[in-house]
């Protein structure tokens, strides 16, 4: 029986597991929900598996970790339980499998992909050499986890990361690195209405600094200097003493992520974002003082990390009978970011092929399982008998 054979054989069981991590609701931000939804994970996992994972707390947050064989680990297969819906999401978003599509919140991204790797390791005829590690923080930036997936990856002959495909069915093979920013400014209160010019207004002198900050994209390279949430003051009738703006940064490049960072940090430096009433003398250069928070939160996983990996799965696609493989860059980070910048080839969006991450219509094809499992059983066998 071929290996696409099986797995399709397999389907029922493989859409019953996912149906039950979907059902465990996930949001990070819920360390009880996070832990809860872990240990689904683990029973799911261990009854595929034959083995129950080392369960790893680190900031009240659990994740999971199997290790196959007694040598040094060559795969790395990745994954995150956690997701970005809320407690009671299944009431107006309920798992369903109807029409060939598999709907629920976080279905797509990513527990059909867990699901997947408990499949795919389980058909192995080798386990030895694999690592799954299962995170529960990876939508807040992987804070916790960070760490823990740069560990396993670090001597990995790939990082395989389960994350949904890109629109039909690509892999990712280039992911934007990302840096995470607060400018915070403070300056003076002052009564609003009888003495404004006493005051130092921090709500003005953000917006010349997010004008500033937005002026550093570069389009031409890719690059995404993105203000967000901003926040200053603290009653309508007093000019604002404090506040600050968020600043979303994506880069293709290493080199791009430094020049942003390098420069943001001149902001602080020059301090030169001045309030449009203040009195003369009152504070040095007329202007709020900037301080800038944050930095690099993920490095870029460049086309070379993943090219050898996507060429090898390209032609195990066509050996089990699969439709040609496509690929494609995508702005958003993830795991994989990581494992990419510790130096293991990495390849992404192995897992489940659907649409909608994050949103309303979020769902899975189910004909695709199959042969999306089969093609990770066939890809980590292939690398696990690989030359050292």
């Amino acid at each position: 029986m071929s290996l696409l054979t099986r797995m399709q054989d397999a389907l029922p069981g493989l859409l019953s597991d996912i149906g039950e991590l979907v059902c465990c609701e996930s949001p990070s931000d819920d360390l009880a929900a996070v832990t809860r939804s872990a240990e689904v994970v683990a029973r799911v996992g261990g009854h595929r598996l034959g083995v129950a994972p080392e369960r790893i707390v680190r900031d009240g947050r659990t994740h999971l970790r199997w290790r196959f064989g007694a040598g040094p680990a060559r795969v790395l297969l990745l994954g995150h339980h956690d997701t970005v819906w809320p407690i009671g999401s299944l009431a107006a978003h309920p798992f369903t499998v109807d029409g060939g599509v598999l709907r629920g919140p976080g279905c797509f991204d990513m527990k059909a992909g867990l699901a997947m790797i408990f499949h795919a390791v389980a058909a192995l005829p080798d386990r030895d050499g694999v690592t799954i590690l299962v995170t529960g923080d990876e939508e807040l930036g992987s804070p916790s986890s960070r760490t823990l997936v740069e560990q396993a990856a670090k001597g990995c002959a790939a990082a395989l990361v389960l994350e949904a495909s890109a629109p039909g069915g690509a892999l990712k093979t280039e992911r934007k690195g990302v840096s995470l920013y607060r400018v915070r400014a403070t300056g003076r209160a002052a009564h609003a209405g009888l003495e404004p010019e006493r005051g130092v207004n921090t709500t003005i002198a953000l917006a010349e600094a997010v004008l500033a900050v937005a002026a550093l994209a570069d389009p031409s390279a890719g690059t995404t200097v993105t203000p967000t949430l901003m926040t200053s003051g603290t009653t309508t009738n007093t000019v604002p003493a404090t506040g600050e703006f968020a600043v979303d940064v994506r880069v293709r490049t290493t080199a791009e992520q430094s020049r942003i960072h390098t420069t943001l940090l001149g902001l602080e430096r020059k301090g030169t974002f001045t309030s449009l009433y203040v009195e003369e003398g009152a504070l040095p250069n007329h202007a709020a003082a900037l301080e800038v928070l944050g930095g690099p939160n993920r490095p870029p996983l460049d086309g070379a990390s993943s090219a050898a990996l996507y060429a090898r799965a390209g032609k195990l696609a066509a050996d089990l009978g699969l439709p040609p493989l496509t690929c494609t860059a995508v702005g958003g980070a993830s795991d994989g970011n990581f494992t990419a910048g510790v130096g293991t080839p990495t390849l992404d969006g192995l897992g489940a092929v659907g649409g909608g991450a994050h949103a309303d219509d979020e769902h899975v094809l189910i004909a695709e399982l199959p042969g999306r499992t089969a093609l990770l059983t066939a890809l980590t066998a292939d690398l696990l008998t690989a030359p050292h």
